[in-house]
């Protein structure tokens, strides 16, 4: 049974900076993707930035140059370091992973099998 939990979530303020994490277990997988996706009030869960299993990165374009995805040592841990937030950042952020994946990873909410719960980040001007 793969387990995600998110953590790291607060207010800040604009500018301010912010990193996320996501601890997985149950996931021995050799191949897979992992990501990050948000989702604002009203609005759809949107694809922020995801990972492969051998280190590639794809990244929303509204939040390239400020987020970078990683993952820990023992990949059981992924993380999200948010730079110059703004307010149109505020949402849930939620961890998502891909039961088995191949190539370069997308941030389509398709692709993922298993969700964390999600953790909130508001932004304030």
């Amino acid at each position: 049974q793969v387990q995600l939990v998110e953590s790291g979530g607060a207010s800040v303020q604009a500018g301010g900076s912010l990193t996320l994490s996501c601890t997985a277990s149950g996931y021995t997988l050799r191949n897979y993707f992992m990501a990050w996706f948000r989702q604002a009030p009203g609005k759809e869960r949107e694809g922020v930035a995801s990972i492969s299993s051998d280190g590639r990165m794809n990244y929303a374009d509204s939040v390239k140059g400020r987020f970078t995805i990683s993952q820990g040592s023992g990949r059981n841990t992924l993380y999200l370091q948010m730079s110059n937030l703004i307010p149109e950042d505020t949402a849930t952020y939620f961890c998502a992973a891909s039961r088995s994946a191949y190539g370069y990873p997308t941030l389509t909410r398709a692709t993922y099998d298993y969700w964390g719960q999600g953790t909130q980040v508001t932004v304030s001007s």
